[in-house]
Order: C-alpha cells, then structure tokens, then sequence
C-alpha cells in the first residue's frame, strides 16, 4: 500500500480502466473528469483543483489534442507544488512539445500501447518522454499499468506512438482482406481464424476472435474513432501517404462502421459500394467480348484513355479507344485474366486499379471515376504495358 495519492483525469475505457486498476494495485487513487458523471469503481471529484489538491501524479487519459490542450490549461491554472503530470493520450508530436514546454520538467508524455484489457492485466507497454528525473519520479504509478520504456523527448513519445498505432491500422486491414478472400474462397471462417492466430496477427485475432467471426466486440476496447483519430494524425506528422487513414475515414463516411465500434469491425466492414464495380466490370465485358458498346456504360462520354504505346504517348478520346475493338473476342481470350486490384472511395470519386494479363503482355490500368446522376462512369484511364 502507497500513501501516494493518484489523479485521473479523463475516465473513458481507458481513464476508468487506469484507475480500476492502480486502486486496485494499493493506490489512493481519485478521478476527475469534464462531465462529472459517476463512474463505477472510481471516486469520482466534481472540481479540479480537489481531485489535485494532494495528489502527488495526476495521470491524463483523454481523447485528442484539443481535449488535452482544455484539462492541461486547467490544471496550469490550479496544479498544487509538486504536482507531476503524466499524459497518456495518444497526441501529435507538436502539441506534446507544446505541453511539455508549458508544464516544464514535471511533465511526462506517456502514451500506451495497448488497449482496456492490457490495462486491467498490466502489460500495457507505456512509451514515456521527458526529463529523465520526472519519468523516474513516476515510473512506480506507472509500473503498476505495465511495463515502462524511456524513449527520450515528449515529442518523441508521441511520434513512435502513432507509428505503433499505425502497425496496428496495417494489421486490422491486412486481417480484413485476408478475410474477404477467405469468403470468395468459400472457406469456413472459423477454420480462417484458426490459422491466423498461429501467425503474425495473431495477438489481434485471438482479442477481438468474437468481433472478427461475426459477432460484436462491446463494449469496444479500442474504438473506430480513435484509430481514425491517430491515423490522420500520422498522415499530417510524417507529410507521408498513409491509406489506412483514407481508408478508415471512408468507413466511417459510407456508414461501414461506427465511431463507437471496436476497430475489429474494420476487419468486417462490407466492401467498397458495388455500384464502383459496375462501370469497371462494363470495361471488362468490353474486352472479353470485344464489342465496344459495353464501355459506353464504362466511360463518361469526356474520357480520354493515356499511355505509352509502341514508345510513343497517345490520348485517345472514348471513341478513338472504342474504334480499337474488332467486335469479338481475342483469339486467346480463353487465356487472358483480368483483376480489379484496388477500389478507393472518397464521396462522390473514386480510384481503381486493374491488371489484364493478355497473353504476353500484361496492362496495368488505373482508374478516375465520378458518381454522376447515371451512376458511376469512369472520366479517364491511364494505363501501363508490361
């Protein structure tokens, strides 16, 4: 048992979760947070500055930079000597450079990798950032959550945080379409599960195993809206393509998942909206078939189809391109595939990608479509020749 008093500040999953367990690791522990509303097995204080008045560690859990940047303002304006502040929530890398710089030496940024089970059994891993006199100072609270790593600066902390956040996006997605390929196989999804959680992904198989075989995980141990959340702010920190972001982002906008679900439902969302498929399967039928007609409900009348031919670049209007079919198939047209590889949404546009293999040359084409009042159409193809 420690005499060392514990603030919470911010009781969603995690706040709650963190303060479930410190108590019940032997610590005072006190919360607080911006509704004010009960939260079972934590005391809970309506003002601020009593849940801080003999705190020694005031631990922050809450959603977004912007929530930090109100609790930490409210706790500069009250914070009792000697006050410790440790901030667990997932941030970009220049506001926790901000808040370290306004708090000083006694500030810790310390994200968690790791969602509420891992608190409840204390095997989070917890990425602490700061002066190293201050991540010693807390590193006991700390410990009782899991295991503590000092990775140098506060905007550092913050930084390889979102990069871990960004595995797991990578993970849930490459899950999601091994899933789906699983389905077109016919394969029995169980047996599916199985196999993966012998392999890489499998600590994310076996915690979510429910939510992934059809089920729901809830409540959420990790929700949509907060990989949303730190994906965009991996994208806007590193200047760098980032799809899971545009990806997660376009669930939630088509209604695939909700913000409040756990992320395994992004491992079973519904597919891209079938109606994008359809001007892409009409440009298919054109070339099995080599009838033409079929890319008038492939292409807008506008479309331009580009690349290199022979050496030599071409821009061909719709009825140039459609002028290169004989109306009917290849001789080998019993031997050629063709694969529609990627499907990107974004509101009323999309991006595709196909490969055609015809024979001894294969076609990578990449797709501009636009929603119109007909549906999807596409505007213009690009296309390489391997």
């Amino acid at each position: 048992m420690t005499d060392m008093r514990i603030a919470i500040l911010g009781l969603g999953r995690m706040g709650s979760a963190m303060a479930r367990r410190l108590s019940a690791e032997g610590w005072e522990v006190v919360g607080w947070h911006r509704s004010g509303k009960p939260v079972d097995g934590v005391t809970v204080e309506e003002d601020l500055s009593a849940a801080l008045a003999s705190a020694a560690v005031a631990v922050l859990s809450v959603f977004d930079d912007a929530a930090c940047t109100e609790v930490l303002a409210q706790v500069r304006a009250v914070r009792p000597d000697g006050l410790r502040v440790v901030n667990t929530s997932t941030t970009s890398p220049s506001a926790a450079a901000r808040f370290a710089a306004e708090l000083g030496s006694a500030y810790v940024h310390a994200p968690v990798v790791g969602s509420v089970p891992a608190v409840a059994s204390g095997t989070l891993q917890i990425l602490a950032g700061g002066d190293s006199a201050a991540v010693e100072a807390v590193t006991p609270v700390l410990a009782a959550l899991g295991t503590v790593i000092h990775v140098g600066q506060p905007e550092t902390a913050a930084a390889v945080k979102l990069v871990a956040n960004g595995v797991l996006a990578g993970v849930v997605a490459t899950v999601g379409d091994a899933l789906r390929q699983a389905d077109a196989l016919g394969l029995d999804r169980t047996l599916v599960l199985d196999v993966l959680e012998r392999g890489p992904v499998g600590g994310f198989v076996r915690a979510r195993r429910d939510g992934l075989a059809g089920g729901a995980t809830r409540p959420a141990h990790f929700a949509v809206e907060g990989l949303a959340k730190d994906q965009a702010l991996l994208a806007a920190a590193s200047g760098q393509p980032w799809p899971p972001a545009r990806d997660i982002e376009a669930a939630l906008d088509r209604g695939a998942v909700q913000p409040d679900d756990d992320i395994a439902a992004l491992a079973t969302a519904p597919a891209v909206d079938d109606g994008v498929r359809a001007p892409l399967e009409a440009y298919i039928r054109g070339h099995a078939t080599g009838d033409p007609s079929h890319f008038l409900d492939a292409f807008l009348p506008t479309a331009h189809i580009e690349g290199l031919r022979d050496g030599t670049f071409v821009s061909w209007t719709l009825d140039e391109y459609m002028g290169l079919f004989p109306g009917h198939p290849a001789p080998d047209e019993a031997e050629r595939r063709r694969r529609i590889d990627e499907i990107v949404v974004v509101g009323s546009v999309a991006t595709a990608t196909m490969t055609l293999y015809h024979g001894a040359t294969t076609f990578t084409d990449m797709f501009l479509l636009v929603r119109t009042d007909v549906g999807w159409r596409i505007a213009n193809k690009i296309y390489h020749r391997h």
